[in-house]
C-alpha cells in the first residue's frame, strides 16, 4: 500500500470514529453546499452564518480568491489598489465572537466592504489615485469607515479611482497603472470617479462598497455597472477623512447590487458626527431606520415628475430612452402616477457658474490632518512633485490660480447665488405639481468606449442634486446594446431619503434588472 492510500485510509478511520455530539459542525459542512458569494446579498450571508454554512473567513477567501483570478488576469478588471492583509485576522475574530455568543456582533457583521481609495483607514494607504499620495497612512479611520467597522464590517480592499476625483467619465489616475475597466465590458469604462467600487462590487470581488460623490461618481459608476447607490443630503453623511474635491458638494455614500444592501450600508454611516458640523442638522431629520421603507408596494399613490429636460436631450441614446419609457410604464404599473413632464425653469435660465471649484483650498486643510505623515502640504507642491497622470495637470494648474479663498472667490459667489435660485426652482416644482420625487435616467448614454472623450457622455447626474445639495438614487433600469447596464435615478428635496428608498425598492422588487456581469463567472469549486 502506498504512503499516501495509507494516511487516506487513517484519515477516513479517524473520522468515522468521532462522535456525532463532537463533530455537529463538520456534519453541518458535509450536509451543505459550498456557500455562493456571487450576487450574495447581506441577509444571505447572515443568515448562512447563523446556521453554521458560513464563516467571515472562507467569504473573505472566497472574495479574495475571485479579486485574484480576476483584478489583474482575466478579463483584468484593474479595480483594486490593495487588499487588506488584516482581513482574515478580522474575519477570524468576528468567527470567534459568534461562536462564543451566538450572535452577530453588528449590522455588518462579517461583511466584507471595498472602500474607495480616498477614505481615511488607519491600516491601509491613502492615495485618491495619486502616486503624491503613494504609501501615506492616515492617523485615523474616516467616519464612515470607523461606524462600517463598528458594525463588523471588514474592510477587504481599496478600490481605484480617477485621481483625486476629477473625472466622471473614466477611472484612471497615477497610483494604479492602467484603467479600470467594466465588467460587462472591458472594452468600456465603468464612468468615474469611483468606477474601481463600481466594477469590483459589480463583479462580486465584495458584498458592498463605498464610493462619493461631487457632481456623479457615486451614482454614475453604478448606473454603468447594474448597481444602486445613494447620493444623500448635504449634512446626512459625514465627510471627515474623506479626501475632497470641493467639500460643498463632496458625499460619500453606498454602492451595492441591491436597494436592501445600500441601506443596510446607509443606515450605519448617515447620522451626526461632531467632526463635521455640517452633519448636526441631520439629528432631527434622520429616523430610527431606513430600512423600514424597504417596502414591496411602496410605489402605490406615489406621485412623480417626469424631468424629460434630462432625459431627452438632443444626443441621447435612443436605446436609453427606450429603457425609459419601459421603466415609466413600470412605474405606472406599480402604482405611481407620472406627471409628465415637469419643467425646472431654472435649468434654461441660469447662467455662471454653478460650482465652487475650492480644491486649492480644501486640498490644504486635509493634507494638514495628515501631519507629519504627509509627503507635500499643498497643491503648489503637488504640481512641483509631477506625481500625477498627465490627463490632470491642465486641472491642477487652473485650480492653482485661485487667489482668492472661496468665501470671496468670484466664482464661488456666483455659485452660491445660483444654487439657491436652483434650489428654490425645484422646490417650486415639487409643491406646485405636488410630486414626491423626480424621475430621469442617470446617464442618457451607455458607457463609453476606453479612451473614447469625444463622444455624447449623457451624464444627468451633476445638474440636480450636487448643486442643491438634495438626495438622488440610481437603480438598475436594464440593458442597451445586448448588455450594458444603464440606470434610472430618482431625486427628490432635502431629506427625503426615506421616500425615495421606498421608490427605488419598489421599482427594483418589480423589475429585478439586475444580473451578474459576463466576465466574472463563478470560480471553480
Amino acid at each position: 500500500m502506498s504512503r499516501l492510500a495509507a494516511c487516506l485510509r487513517c484519515a477516513i478511520a479517524l473520522f468515522a470514529a468521532v462522535p456525532a455530539a463532537a463533530s455537529g459542525q463538520q456534519e453541518v459542512w458535509s450536509r451543505s453546499p459550498a456557500f455562493a458569494v456571487e450576487e450574495t446579498t447581506i441577509a444571505e450571508i447572515h443568515r448562512a452564518m447563523r446556521e453554521g454554512r458560513l464563516t467571515a473567513r472562507s467569504l473573505v477567501e472566497s472574495y479574495l480568491a475571485r479579486i485574484e483570478a480576476y483584478d489583474k488576469q482575466g478579463p483584468a478588471l484593474n479595480a483594486i489598489v490593495v487588499t487588506n492583509p488584516r482581513a482574515r485576522v478580522r474575519a477570524d475574530s468576528l468567527d470567534a465572537y459568534l461562536s462564543r455568543t451566538g450572535t452577530l456582533i453588528g449590522p455588518l457583521h462579517g461583511i466584507p466592504v471595498i472602500v474607495k481609495d480616498n477614505y481615511d483607514t488607519a491600516d491601509l494607504p491613502t492615495t485618491a489615485g495619486s502616486l503624491v499620495l503613494a504609501g501615506v497612512i492616515p492617523p485615523d479611520d474616516a467616519f464612515q469607515v470607523r461606524r462600517l467597522r463598528e458594525a463588523g464590517a471588514i474592510v477587504l480592499a481599496k478600490s481605484n479611482m480617477a485621481e483625486f476625483a476629477f473625472s466622471p467619465y473614466e477611472t484612471v489616475g497615477s497610483a494604479l497603472p492602467g484603467y479600470t475597466r467594466n465588467p460587462y465590458d472591458v472594452t468600456r469604462v465603468p464612468a468615474g470617479s469611483s468606477g474601481g467600487t463600481a466594477a469590483a462590487v459589480a463583479g462580486n470581488f465584495g458584498t458592498v462598497g463605498l464610493g462619493t460623490d461631487t457632481g456623479n461618481s457615486i451614482r454614475g459608476p453604478s448606473s454603468h455597472t447594474a448597481l444602486v447607490g445613494i447620493r444623500s443630503t448635504m449634512g446626512l453623511t459625514s465627510r471627515d477623512g474623506i479626501v475632497p474635491l470641493y467639500l460643498s458638494r463632496d458625499i460619500g455614500g453606498p454602492m451595492a447590487r441591491t436597494v436592501a444592501d445600500a441601506v443596510a450600508v446607509f443606515d450605519v454611516i448617515a447620522g451626526y458626527d461632531a467632526a463635521d458640523p455640517v452633519t448636526a442638522e441631520s439629528q432631527s431629520h434622520r429616523p430610527a431606520r431606513y430600512a423600514d421603507q424597504l417596502i414591496v408596494d411602496g410605489l402605490r399613490g406615489a406621485r412623480i415628475g417626469v424631468a424629460r429636460q434630462l432625459s431627452n436631450r438632443p444626443t441621447a441614446d435612443p436605446e436609453v430612452l427606450q429603457r425609459f419609457e419601459e421603466a415609466l410604464a413600470d412605474l405606472r404599473a406599480a402604482g405611481a402616477v407620472l406627471v409628465d413632464p415637469v419643467t425646472i425653469t431654472e435649468l434654461d435660465t441660469i447662467t455662471g457658474s454653478m460650482w465652487c471649484r475650492s480644491f486649492k483650498t480644501d486640498i490644504r486643510e486635509y493634507l494638514a490632518t495628515l501631519g507629519g505623515r504627509a509627503p507635500v502640504t499643498s497643491l503648489g507642491e503637488i504640481i512641483e512633485s509631477e506625481k500625477f497622470h498627465p490627463s490632470i495637470e491642465l486641472r491642477l494648474r487652473e485650480f492653482e490660480a485661485f487667489e482668492e479663498p472661496p468665501e470671496r472667490e468670484a466664482s464661488c459667489l456666483v455659485a452660491a447665488a445660483n444654487t439657491e435660485k436652483l434650489r428654490n426652482g425645484v422646490r417650486r416644482v415639487l409643491r406646485d405639481h405636488q410630486v414626491d420625487a423626480l424621475v430621469y435616467p442617470s446617464w442618457s448614454n451607455p458607457p463609453r468606449l476606453i479612451g473614447d472623450l469625444n463622444s455624447p457622455h449623457g451624464n444627468n447626474s451633476p445638474t440636480l442634486a450636487p448643486p442643491t445639495g438634495f438626495p438622488a438614487i440610481t437603480v438598475p433600469m436594464g440593458y442597451v446594446r445586448h448588455g450594458l447596464p444603464v440606470g434610472l435615478q430618482l431625486f427628490g428635496d432635502a431629506w427625503s431619503e426615506p421616500t425615495l428608498i421606498r421608490f427605488a425598492y419598489a421599482y427594483e422588487q418589480r423589475t429585478r434588472h439586475r444580473r451578474p456581469p459576463p466576465t466574472t463567472p463563478p470560480l471553480d469549486p
